[in-house]
Protein backbone atom coordinates (compact mmCIF):
# COMPACT_ATOMS: atom_id res chain seq x y z
CA UNK A 1 0.00 0.00 0.00
CA UNK A 2 1.54 3.66 -0.80
CA UNK A 3 1.54 5.29 2.13
CA UNK A 4 1.00 9.33 2.26
CA UNK A 5 2.28 11.87 4.63
CA UNK A 6 -0.54 13.48 6.77
CA UNK A 7 -0.46 15.64 10.13
CA UNK A 8 -2.24 14.28 12.90
CA UNK A 9 -4.68 17.51 12.85
CA UNK A 10 -5.43 15.97 9.33
CA UNK A 11 -6.17 12.79 10.03
CA UNK A 12 -7.92 13.55 13.02
CA UNK A 13 -10.32 15.67 10.87
CA UNK A 14 -10.38 12.90 8.05
CA UNK A 15 -10.99 10.07 10.33
CA UNK A 16 -14.05 12.39 12.23
CA UNK A 17 -15.78 13.33 8.31
CA UNK A 18 -15.56 9.45 7.89
CA UNK A 19 -17.60 8.14 11.20
CA UNK A 20 -19.84 11.24 10.62
CA UNK A 21 -21.35 9.13 7.45
CA UNK A 22 -20.71 5.61 8.46
CA UNK A 23 -23.35 3.74 9.04
CA UNK A 24 -23.71 0.62 10.99
CA UNK A 25 -23.87 -2.15 9.39
CA UNK A 26 -25.80 -4.46 11.60
CA UNK A 27 -28.47 -1.44 12.08
CA UNK A 28 -27.42 -0.49 15.24
CA UNK A 29 -28.05 3.21 16.33
CA UNK A 30 -24.09 3.40 18.11
CA UNK A 31 -20.85 3.57 16.14
CA UNK A 32 -17.96 1.26 17.56
CA UNK A 33 -14.99 2.44 16.17
CA UNK A 34 -11.00 0.69 16.68
CA UNK A 35 -8.24 2.57 17.23
CA UNK A 36 -5.98 -0.27 17.13
CA UNK A 37 -1.98 0.45 18.18
CA UNK A 38 0.78 -1.13 20.89
CA UNK A 39 1.31 1.40 23.91
CA UNK A 40 4.38 2.78 22.70
CA UNK A 41 2.23 3.75 19.16
CA UNK A 42 -0.06 5.67 21.58
CA UNK A 43 -3.40 4.93 20.34
CA UNK A 44 -5.01 6.93 23.17
CA UNK A 45 -3.44 9.93 21.55
CA UNK A 46 -5.75 9.81 18.48
CA UNK A 47 -8.93 8.69 20.41
CA UNK A 48 -8.96 12.07 22.35
CA UNK A 49 -8.82 14.91 19.59
CA UNK A 50 -11.03 12.63 17.66
CA UNK A 51 -13.05 12.45 20.82
CA UNK A 52 -13.63 16.20 20.75
CA UNK A 53 -13.83 16.58 16.71
CA UNK A 54 -16.72 14.53 17.23
CA UNK A 55 -18.34 15.66 20.41
CA UNK A 56 -18.17 19.31 17.96
CA UNK A 57 -19.71 17.90 15.30
CA UNK A 58 -22.77 16.92 18.03
CA UNK A 59 -21.95 13.44 18.49
CA UNK A 60 -22.09 11.47 22.02
CA UNK A 61 -18.61 9.94 22.51
CA UNK A 62 -17.21 7.37 24.78
CA UNK A 63 -13.87 6.96 25.40
CA UNK A 64 -12.16 3.57 26.51
CA UNK A 65 -9.38 2.16 26.51
CA UNK A 66 -8.41 -2.09 26.79
CA UNK A 67 -5.63 -1.03 29.39
CA UNK A 68 -9.10 -0.51 31.67
CA UNK A 69 -10.45 -3.96 30.47
CA UNK A 70 -7.54 -5.93 32.01
CA UNK A 71 -7.97 -9.35 33.92
CA UNK A 72 -7.05 -9.64 37.76
CA UNK A 73 -3.35 -9.74 38.42
CA UNK A 74 -3.54 -13.82 39.29
CA UNK A 75 -4.88 -14.81 36.14
CA UNK A 76 -2.32 -12.06 33.91
CA UNK A 77 0.79 -13.03 36.17
CA UNK A 78 -0.06 -16.69 36.31
CA UNK A 79 2.64 -18.04 33.95
CA UNK A 80 5.08 -15.01 35.48
CA UNK A 81 5.07 -11.23 34.92
CA UNK A 82 6.44 -11.22 31.67
CA UNK A 83 4.87 -14.12 29.51
CA UNK A 84 4.65 -12.57 26.16
CA UNK A 85 2.38 -15.15 24.92
CA UNK A 86 -0.07 -14.16 28.02
CA UNK A 87 0.56 -10.76 27.43
CA UNK A 88 -1.24 -11.87 23.90
CA UNK A 89 -3.99 -14.28 24.99
CA UNK A 90 -4.66 -13.81 28.59
CA UNK A 91 -4.42 -10.01 29.40
CA UNK A 92 -7.21 -8.20 28.34
CA UNK A 93 -10.58 -9.51 29.30
CA UNK A 94 -12.55 -9.44 25.97
CA UNK A 95 -15.22 -11.25 27.65
CA UNK A 96 -16.03 -8.20 29.55
CA UNK A 97 -15.43 -6.47 26.47
CA UNK A 98 -18.40 -8.12 24.57
CA UNK A 99 -20.19 -7.72 27.56
CA UNK A 100 -20.18 -4.23 29.19
CA UNK A 101 -18.97 -2.34 26.02
CA UNK A 102 -20.27 -4.02 22.75
CA UNK A 103 -22.86 -5.66 24.28
CA UNK A 104 -24.81 -2.61 24.88
CA UNK A 105 -24.14 -0.92 21.79
CA UNK A 106 -26.02 -4.01 19.61
CA UNK A 107 -28.85 -3.21 18.04
CA UNK A 108 -31.56 -3.26 20.58
CA UNK A 109 -29.07 -2.46 23.44
CA UNK A 110 -29.60 0.09 26.10
CA UNK A 111 -26.74 2.52 25.04
CA UNK A 112 -25.04 2.25 28.29
CA UNK A 113 -21.60 0.77 28.33
CA UNK A 114 -18.87 0.72 30.82
CA UNK A 115 -15.50 3.13 30.23
CA UNK A 116 -13.79 0.79 32.03
CA UNK A 117 -13.88 -2.10 34.70
CA UNK A 118 -10.40 -3.12 36.68
CA UNK A 119 -7.66 -0.79 37.55
CA UNK A 120 -4.32 -2.31 37.04
CA UNK A 121 -2.73 -0.25 39.99
CA UNK A 122 -5.23 -1.12 42.56
CA UNK A 123 -6.35 -4.76 40.98
CA UNK A 124 -9.51 -3.89 42.17
CA UNK A 125 -13.18 -3.10 40.20
CA UNK A 126 -13.49 0.35 39.44
CA UNK A 127 -16.93 0.50 40.00
CA UNK A 128 -17.21 3.13 37.57
CA UNK A 129 -20.85 4.06 36.32
CA UNK A 130 -22.20 2.96 32.72
CA UNK A 131 -21.73 6.25 30.13
CA UNK A 132 -25.39 6.19 28.36
CA UNK A 133 -24.44 7.37 24.88
CA UNK A 134 -27.69 8.89 22.86
CA UNK A 135 -28.36 7.22 19.25
CA UNK A 136 -26.07 8.44 17.21
CA UNK A 137 -23.04 8.14 19.99
CA UNK A 138 -19.79 6.88 19.00
CA UNK A 139 -17.85 4.24 20.98
CA UNK A 140 -14.12 4.75 20.48
CA UNK A 141 -12.01 1.82 21.56
CA UNK A 142 -8.25 2.27 21.66
CA UNK A 143 -5.60 -0.46 22.81
CA UNK A 144 -3.55 -3.28 21.63
CA UNK A 145 -4.60 -6.62 19.70
CA UNK A 146 -7.83 -5.10 19.16
CA UNK A 147 -8.04 -6.68 15.79
CA UNK A 148 -9.16 -10.71 15.55
CA UNK A 149 -11.11 -11.06 18.20
CA UNK A 150 -14.78 -9.98 15.85
CA UNK A 151 -15.56 -7.16 17.74
CA UNK A 152 -18.04 -5.19 15.67
CA UNK A 153 -16.14 -2.20 14.41
CA UNK A 154 -17.69 -0.16 12.12
CA UNK A 155 -13.96 1.32 11.84
CA UNK A 156 -10.71 0.08 12.51
CA UNK A 157 -7.78 2.25 13.00
CA UNK A 158 -4.29 0.45 12.90
CA UNK A 159 -1.38 2.38 14.17
CA UNK A 160 1.84 0.40 12.62
CA UNK A 161 5.35 0.71 14.05
CA UNK A 162 7.62 -1.17 12.39
CA UNK A 163 9.41 -3.59 14.19
CA UNK A 164 12.31 -1.22 14.51
CA UNK A 165 10.25 1.71 15.84
CA UNK A 166 8.33 -0.47 18.37
CA UNK A 167 11.44 -1.59 19.62
CA UNK A 168 12.90 2.12 20.12
CA UNK A 169 9.99 3.30 21.40
CA UNK A 170 9.13 0.92 23.85
CA UNK A 171 10.19 0.91 27.05
CA UNK A 172 13.29 -0.96 28.20
CA UNK A 173 11.19 -2.49 31.41
CA UNK A 174 8.18 -3.27 28.78
CA UNK A 175 10.36 -4.72 25.86
CA UNK A 176 9.06 -8.68 26.71
CA UNK A 177 6.52 -8.02 25.47
CA UNK A 178 8.03 -7.64 21.77
CA UNK A 179 7.23 -11.57 20.51
CA UNK A 180 3.83 -10.71 21.16
CA UNK A 181 3.43 -8.29 18.79
CA UNK A 182 5.48 -10.01 16.42
CA UNK A 183 2.54 -12.74 16.88
CA UNK A 184 -0.32 -10.60 16.28
CA UNK A 185 1.05 -9.04 13.12
CA UNK A 186 1.75 -12.96 12.15
CA UNK A 187 -2.03 -14.42 13.28
CA UNK A 188 -4.07 -11.06 12.90
CA UNK A 189 -2.45 -8.77 9.99
CA UNK A 190 -3.54 -5.69 11.00
CA UNK A 191 -2.33 -3.88 8.68
CA UNK A 192 -3.98 -5.48 6.39
CA UNK A 193 -7.74 -5.79 8.26
CA UNK A 194 -7.74 -2.51 9.43
CA UNK A 195 -9.80 0.31 7.34
CA UNK A 196 -7.40 2.76 7.95
CA UNK A 197 -3.52 2.54 8.18
CA UNK A 198 -1.43 4.56 9.47
CA UNK A 199 2.62 4.56 10.24
CA UNK A 200 3.63 6.33 12.91
CA UNK A 201 7.46 5.03 13.25
CA UNK A 202 8.38 8.89 13.81
CA UNK A 203 5.48 10.27 15.87
CA UNK A 204 6.13 13.92 13.97
CA UNK A 205 5.56 12.47 10.81
CA UNK A 206 2.80 10.15 10.12
CA UNK A 207 1.83 8.58 7.03
CA UNK A 208 -1.33 6.74 6.01
CA UNK A 209 -2.96 5.01 3.47
CA UNK A 210 -6.14 7.47 2.79
CA UNK A 211 -9.98 6.37 3.62
CA UNK A 212 -11.22 3.66 1.36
Amino acid sequence: MRLEAITWERLTEALAARILRTRAADGSPWLRIGIDGAPAARPEELARPLAEALRLRGRGVLVAGTDGFLKPASLRYEHGREDPDTYYSGWFDTGALWREVFGPLEPGGTGRALPDLWDPATDRATRSAPVELPPGGVLLLHGPFLLGHWFPFDLTVHLRLSPAALERRTDQRERWTLPAFARYEDEAGPGDAADVLVRADDPRHPAWGGLH
